[in-house]
């Protein structure tokens, strides 16, 4: 399975009692079937929109909320593995609107580490640059290619010049992964920190779904 994959249930019965849905971004896919297997979520099914719409987080919210109406005939509930995202809250309102919950906090790198914590340690991270797992294995289709560094490496200073230093949330431990962080951050010309956060809030939301 990609990473942006994409599941549909057309062939479910109406409202299978006690079934859920996770409708989430497609850089988080990884993650939540890990922690599906890993737990025995065997009563929830994953739906994913593609991770390329963080490029343009206006379409984030018009996209899950017609991927909240196509499913919810199928399942009682409907939870929504997004953060805020760069929505400006207007991801949380339309959920409001539609009756269906989401993950709490900024964005994947604040759950991921823990909202509370991230949010201290943002006051004096402001100039960090963050990847997750996801990210360093999409590095060249998420960073490099739409910034055109590719193209022109000279542009490197005027996107990345004001941070101080990249730092790679690690949500599992994979040497391979740490060392194409580390290559990430030279590209950049960023110091370079590793920060084992597992999944964070990602896991003990999760859960709470199925106390």
């Amino acid at each position: 399975m990609t990473d942006d994959a994409t599941l549909t249930h057309e062939g479910l019965a109406p409202s299978q009692k006690g079934r859920i849905l996770l409708l989430a971004c497609g850089a988080l896919a990884r993650e939540i079937l890990a922690l599906k297997s890993a737990s025995g979520w065997d009563h929830m099914d994953l739906a994913c929109l593609p991770a390329i719409l963080h490029n343009t987080p206006e379409k984030i919210t018009p996209a899950v909320a017609e991927a909240v109406e196509k499913h919810r005939p199928h399942y009682d509930q409907i939870f929504v593995v997004y953060a805020d995202c760069g929505t400006s809250g207007t991801l949380l309102e339309k959920c409001k609107e539609l009756g269906v919950s989401m993950v709490e906090g900024p964005h994947c790198y604040s759950f991921f580490e823990g909202n509370d914590v991230f949010a201290q340690t943002s006051e004096t991270e402001f100039t960090a640059f963050y990847l997750t797992d996801f990210l360093v294995r999409q590095f060249d289709a998420f960073v490099t290619k739409p910034l055109g560094l590719d193209r022109h490496p000279e542009l490197r200073e005027m996107y990345f010049g004001n941070y101080e230093k990249l730092v790679y949330q690690a949500q599992t431990d994979d040497p391979d992964l740490t060392e194409k962080a580390r290559a990430c951050a030279e590209k950049l010309a960023l110091p370079f920190e590793r920060r084992f956060t597992g999944y964070g809030d990602l896991a003990t939301t999760l859960a709470r779904l199925s106390d």
